[in-house]
């Protein structure tokens, strides 16, 4: 019965530290001063608000947001209404960001329901409101720090940081940064 225990106890070590390595890498603490002073600023920066609050004025439904999002990951290039996403006031700003930052390899912004409002390149999907960078900055209202993975986009081990967009105290949607850790 002893030697049964012991086994277990060892799978269950080799189990668990296999479920440790598994799991990505936590993001270096100067990431993490950066999200906290910097990115998290831009969650008030005045284009970005009010691009978000235009876009929340819309009134999309969500079977409306997911039968874009299905389109969206089904076209393989860059339909029209994805470039002028791009290339919105908002689009134009955050790629201006981008651009004084080498260590930025994305940036998105997120309606109150997730969707894309702005972003420096294509997504891989429309809708990000099922996903932990969205519901954990917009619906908590506060900065979520995703671990740090390999990305294949950029052939980067990047880190996501999401700061919720505020606008008179309350979240109104959210706002995406890829973070090339290797450059930071």
């Amino acid at each position: 019965m002893k030697k049964t225990a012991a086994f277990v106890l060892t799978g269950l070590f080799f189990l668990t530290g296999a479920v440790v390595d598994a799991a990505g890498e936590q993001a270096p603490q100067k990431v993490v001063d950066l999200a906290n002073t910097t990115l998290a600023a831009f969650g008030a920066d005045p284009v970005i608000v009010k691009a978000v609050r235009d876009e929340n004025a819309k009134g999309k439904t969500l079977a409306q947001i997911q039968e874009k999002d299905a389109a969206w990951k089904a076209f393989a290039g860059h339909a029209d209404y994805m470039k002028a996403i791009m290339d919105s006031e908002c689009g134009t700003h955050i790629r201006k960001i981008q651009e004084n930052a080498p260590y930025y390899t994305e940036i998105f912004v997120m309606d109150n329901q997730g969707a894309n409002v702005a972003m420096t390149d294509k997504t891989s999907d429309y809708w990000q409101g099922d996903e932990a960078k969205f519901q954990k900055s917009y619906a908590a209202g506060a900065v979520f720090i995703d671990e740090v993975k390999f990305d294949d986009s950029t052939q980067s081990y990047q880190v996501q940081v999401s700061v919720p967009v505020m606008d008179n105290g309350k979240a109104i949607g959210a706002i995406t940064f890829g973070i090339d850790v290797d450059k930071l």
